[in-house]
């Protein structure tokens, strides 16, 4: 369906409320979003083993608060739909600086979405956030009051995926003794088997529901595409943060993040924009100001390339079987068939992770993950000059940057890459993360 036909049809975009409840030993939250004049949506989210206690300490205000900014970026996944030009803001109010903030997350975070359905987004009036007045809602214009007071402890929220990154995050903060908690967002197999060989405890798990509308839309022609999913954890986090009164969140995004993908109507399209050190900062500073200042969001593996995430992650075979970071393996192609759980082989992230750890693992170690020698298939040739930047622009994929994957082609028969002594000055790692991540790299 095209997108002028959807946006003349769908004009307004609604987030309409959020409700909160507290059921056994696990809050309960849902959104309520509606494109009139005949689309509604219901996600849900089950956040597992919180006490009312526990939710008392943070407050009535600054707990609302948080759900409200969740909802804000959970709106991104159904807002695309219909690219609507405008966005009204029912269940709550922002000020000018945050709607500026929001827009710019969407225009830089929906850029991949833009590039793919040809929309441009750069035309005037391209899209508009409206919130309600600030007589409405007095209450959520207090943001001294919406602030959580609490003062956390120094322990450290660990998000885990089911990849390389997050094994090397949670192996080398054991190593060190710091205090951790695992964090789960819909548990897979893979991410449960790494916390199993980390012997990282017991998580938190929240269970994230998307409305099964969105899906039937997506069958009718409605738009569909890439979001910026590390955006919408760094609002969920945080709110885990202040409920279980952890002060930091450990994030393992590297620095390859920063490289983007392709120039679309004069922007740098970055697939992993919410990934990224821009996207960070500007979330730090978002958070201390309207979300909780006291919790320290960032990512500890910033100051390394993958290529050196990889170098790590080798030193830790137990893993190998473990982990999985395909994501066609987790597809489900818009709810019609179960995801695999398996590495496909074919996509460019399968390749890349082939080729950053066959240097350090070796190649039966690496042919044993993958089945087969990613290098030598010719089906394949293409992606590897899509990541070698030999042909068209580097693929839609949480993958290295060209120079990482021209290094790690180099490293078949060098055995040095100067790469591998790199490290990144831009990175919010306090001096004692620091020392941490130095102590475990030779650079």
């Amino acid at each position: 369906m095209k997108v002028d036909i959807l946006r003349k049809k769908y004009p307004v975009f609604l987030y309409k409320g959020y409700a909160l409840k507290h059921k056994g030993e696990d809050l309960h939250i849902s959104f309520d979003f509606a494109v009139p004049p005949d689309i509604s949506f219901h996600p849900t989210l089950i956040l597992k083993g919180i006490s009312r206690v526990q939710i008392k300490k943070v407050g009535g205000r600054a707990l609302q608060n948080l759900v409200f900014h969740l909802g804000l970026v959970e709106m991104i996944s159904y807002w695309k739909a219909t690219a609507s030009p405008e966005i009204v803001v029912e269940a709550g109010y922002l000020n000018k600086e945050q709607i500026a903030w929001f827009k710019d997350l969407i225009m830089q975070g929906m850029g991949e979405f833009f590039y793919q359905n040809k929309i441009d987004f750069t035309k005037k009036n391209f899209l508009t956030i409206t919130p309600l007045t600030k007589l409405s809602y007095p209450h959520l214009n207090l943001v001294k009051e919406s602030l959580t007071k609490l003062r956390l402890k120094e322990q450290t929220l660990v998000p885990v995926g089911g990849g390389k990154d997050a094994a090397v995050t949670l192996e080398i903060l054991k190593q060190a003794k710091v205090p951790q908690l695992p964090f789960l967002l819909n548990p897979r197999v893979s991410q449960m088997k790494i916390l199993s060989l980390a012997k990282a405890g017991k998580p938190v798990i929240v269970e994230r529901t998307i409305d099964p509308k969105l899906f039937a839309l997506n069958k009718k022609g409605y738009l569909n595409g890439h979001t910026p999913f590390s955006a919408y954890l760094a609002f969920l986090t945080t709110l885990v943060a202040v409920l279980f009164n952890y002060k930091y969140i450990a994030l393992s995004n590297e620095r390859s993040s920063n490289e983007g993908n392709v120039k679309y109507l004069g922007k740098i399209v970055n697939h992993q924009y919410s990934k990224t050190y821009e996207f960070e900062k500007k979330f730090r500073l978002y958070s201390k100001k309207y979300l909780a200042k006291e919790v320290e969001y960032f990512s500890f593996l910033r100051p390394l390339y993958e290529l050196q995430i990889a170098k790590l992650f080798a030193n830790y075979p137990k893993y190998f079987p473990a982990f999985l970071s395909c994501n066609v393996a987790q597809k489900t192609y818009s709810g019609k068939r179960k995801p695999t759980q398996q590495w496909c082989g074919k996509c460019a992230k399968c390749l890349f992770v082939f080729l950053a750890l066959y240097p350090f693992a070796g190649e039966k170690q690496t042919m044993k993950i993958f089945k087969k020698n990613l290098l030598r298939d010719k089906k394949l040739k293409p992606l590897l000059q899509e990541l070698t930047g030999k042909r068209t622009f580097k693929p839609f994929e949480c993958v290295g940057t060209i120079a990482e994957s021209r290094a790690a082609l180099s490293l078949q028969t060098k055995k040095r890459h100067h790469i591998l002594k790199s490290w990144n000055s831009q990175h919010f790692l306090s001096k004692k993360f620091n020392r941490i991540l130095k102590e475990s790299i030779d650079v």
